[in-house]
């Protein structure tokens, strides 16, 4: 869904304490950071990111989930460690808002508009937007609202290309 689990306890615990969620919140956030079993890569994630860092493309992992359950997951995954790790901690309005994506942007030292967000969700895809940035959709569900704004709707991430130009222009292609 690519919303912050706190926000999506509000919404189903609508009437419940603060208390009763947070608390809810917790317990939820240990299982997901300790139930990993079938946790994997997307197709083609490990490869772009590993290419990235070979050519000296800065990226950034941004997500919704909490810094515990984002990093467990990026550790089953298998995935590089990214120059910049922003989660639900982070940022006081989580996706679709841009705030994760513009701090992203910030960190790596980047104007959104210089970055390319890779989402799957509908939230992520709005928030990507919202920020500026350009917006690849991968996997994204057909009824994503502003999906015929990205750059690129794919099926998979083996499906993108990254090169970056003598000049040190970064340069993303979706192949054919």
């Amino acid at each position: 869904h690519g919303k912050q689990a706190i926000t999506s306890l509000r919404h189903f615990m609508a009437g419940k304490s603060e208390a009763e969620i947070a608390a809810e919140f917790t317990r939820l956030e240990q299982i997901e950071a300790t139930e990993t079993a079938g946790i994997t890569a997307l197709p083609g994630a490990v490869d772009l990111l590993n290419h990235l860092n070979k050519v000296g493309i800065p990226w950034a992992i941004v997500t919704s989930g909490s810094m515990p359950v984002a990093r467990a997951r990026h550790q089953v995954a298998g995935l590089p460690a990214p120059e910049v790790f922003v989660t639900a901690e982070r940022v006081k309005r989580g996706k679709p808002e841009p705030d994760a994506y513009l701090l992203g942007a910030q960190l790596l030292g980047l104007a959104p508009q210089e970055c390319v967000v890779v989402e799957d969700a509908p939230a992520g895809v709005l928030s990507g937007l919202a920020a500026g940035c350009h917006v690849i959709a991968v996997n994204a569900p057909a009824d994503t609202p502003r999906l015929a704004d990205v750059d690129f709707a794919l099926d998979s991430l083996t499906q993108l290309s990254v090169a970056k130009q003598p000049n040190g222009d970064v340069v993303v292609l979706r192949k054919t």
